[in-house]
């Protein structure tokens, strides 16, 4: 009898071990949200922050954000700070120089697959690139869009406009029009999370 009673309760442990290991991504998630130095990273409301994100140390995100998949937000040497409605897209990273620069990200704003914001500020309604490159003290003005591919030297201060080439050039002057393409980019990712939120409710 009793080893009936054994071997019963191995099966009902094996059985809910596999199941945690089919089911461990929906049951803990896989994103790495860690704090680094005592700090832990603030996320705001309505966010989707994917599986296989990181986000380390003295970040803080605003409400209504995404993190795509496979994106790097590494606040271990400085602060990084986004506003409201960013949405930092697969494969990014953002990082800072340690003592010397930060990232500060403003309101819908979206950062391309692969792009890298390293110590650069930039402002509210702006669309950075696929694969683009902002190093560290860079300054992009509000309504402005980085071209894929584009590397934007440290320190500049780009006016508002459109910016393309290696390294960057401001190939167009701001306008409404401009500043409006970046602000209905940053509008479609608040959809397509929301997508990614329902899913993660229903399941």
């Amino acid at each position: 009898m009793m080893f009936i009673v054994i071997v019963a309760l191995m099966c009902s442990v094996f059985i809910i071990f596999l199941y945690l290991c089919l089911n461990f991504q929906k049951i803990f998630g896989m994103a790495i949200i860690r704090p680094l130095n005592g700090i832990m990273p603030k996320i705001g409301k309505g966010c989707f922050i994917a599986e296989n994100a990181a986000i380390i140390g003295d970040v803080e995100i605003g409400d209504d954000c995404s993190i795509w998949y496979g994106a790097v937000l590494r606040g271990d040497v400085n602060p990084i700070r986004l506003g409201n409605r960013v949405n930092i897209q697969d494969g990014a990273v953002l990082h800072t120089l340690y003592k010397r620069s930060v990232v500060e990200i403003g309101d819908d704003v979206s950062v391309g697959h692969n792009a890298v914001i390293h110590g650069a500020k930039v402002g509210n309604d702006v669309l950075v690139g696929m694969g683009a490159v902002l190093l560290d003290g860079v300054e992009v003005a509000d309504g402005s869009i980085i071209a894929a591919g584009a590397v934007v030297l440290s320190n500049s201060k780009l006016e508002p406009g459109v910016y393309a080439g290696v390294p960057a050039k401001k190939v167009k002057d701001g306008t409404d029009a401009v500043k409006e393409s970046a602000h209905k980019n940053a509008q479609g990712y608040m959809m397509y999370k929301e997508w990614f939120l329902d899913g993660k409710e229903n399941e």
